[in-house]
């Protein structure tokens, strides 16, 4: 007779067998696949007058894309607009609220019209709420799903019957690290990123049929200067010093340059995910296998953040929150990257 230990421990090995064998044949087949050129097409960047948007518009039209920008304020827009034409790129600029669902509609005849069909849809446009849970409130998270998730539908909404028709299209959602694992002081944002990183994922299953590539994009932290313009509560000048520092600290957090590059070689590809850096990798792993150790890891970190400051009730942008801490030589790459990546008016001071 058959040991059924010996006969387990077999077809354990068979399984593992085949399960290596497909992720070969998958990783073959996917160098193997040709990539998405980016010369001569048509690319809309949402939230593209700064930050990562605006280093994804400069390596678009480097590839020799033509590019749309959007956004909402129109002084950074113009600005963008014309950093970009002094590299020789290709580019429109248009105001756009992606939150409204007409003002997007119009974005894409407007773009249709200057440059043609939208090709590659890269949704980046963003918000970010920093702070303890008992102090935001219902709109903060109303806010949060508005731009982050509703955004990403609207746009996605938009350019789809096009891609459709043409059987072909790329579209990359910029999600989180934060829609993998649930970061405390960071409840808004992660509850909407975890959202539109489940319509990426369900969106590319349907889509791939008909041509189109869904990308999903999970970065950890950036050098972008984000948090000028992320908003704050509680004891804001504390969780801007949290926040600022570690999204400015190599190794913690990747170059905005670099970042765009890894993002659009994904589309180019038609990667299911791209993630970086090695920290975002690592969360997600850890909460994958081991989400009652991440979640101990997690409370204890939450534990030195911030209290709750009672006495305070008011939202505060990045600017009305900086301290001696910060701005200061911990965040000099991120303050760098502020002034590069148009987070600041060429007459704001670099401190407040």
């Amino acid at each position: 007779m058959t040991d059924p230990r010996k006969a387990r421990i077999r077809r354990r090995r068979l399984v593992a067998a085949a399960g290596l064998c497909t992720a070969i044949a998958w990783r073959v087949r996917r160098r193997r696949r040709p990539a998405y050129d980016l010369a001569g097409r048509t690319v809309l960047i949402t939230g593209g007058s700064r930050g990562l948007g605006l280093s994804l518009a400069e390596a678009a039209s480097d590839m020799g894309a033509r590019v749309a920008i959007c956004g909402r304020d129109a002084g950074s827009l113009e600005r963008a607009r014309s950093l970009l034409e002094r590299r020789g790129a290709e580019v429109v600029a248009f105001p756009c609220d992606v939150r409204d669902q007409a003002s997007v509609q119009q974005l894409i005849q407007s773009v249709r019209t200057r440059l043609g069909p939208v090709e590659v849809l890269i949704n980046n446009a963003g918000v970010i709420e920093v702070g303890p849970a008992a102090a935001m409130s219902l709109a903060d998270y109303e806010e949060a799903m508005d731009t982050n998730f509703w955004g990403v539908l609207h746009t996605t909404e938009a350019v789809l019957p096009e891609m459709r028709a043409r059987g072909s299209g790329r579209i990359v959602n910029i999600t989180s690290v934060g829609a993998r694992v649930g970061v405390p002081h960071l409840i808004p944002y992660s509850a909407s990123k975890f959202a539109a990183l489940g319509l990426t994922q369900a969106l590319r299953s349907e889509l791939a049929a008909e041509g189109i590539a869904v990308v999903a994009v999970v970065p950890g932290l950036m050098r972008t200067g984000s948090p000028r313009n992320a908003i704050f509560r509680g004891r804001h000048r504390a969780e801007y010093a949290w926040f600022s520092i570690a999204d400015s600290l190599p190794g913690l957090s990747i170059s905005a340059k670099r970042a765009a590059r890894l993002i659009l070689a994904g589309c180019a590809r038609g990667d299911a995910e791209v993630r970086f850096p090695l920290s975002s990798w690592l969360a997600a792993a850890a909460n994958g296998l081991a989400p009652e150790l991440t979640s101990l890891f997690l409370t204890f970190a939450a534990r030195l953040l911030p209290r709750m400051d009672p006495t305070t009730g008011r939202r505060f942008s990045g600017r009305e929150s900086q301290s001696p801490v910060s701005p200061s030589w911990l965040t000099w790459l991120g303050d760098r990257a502020a002034r590069r990546y148009n987070q600041i008016a060429p007459q704001e001071p670099a401190r407040v």
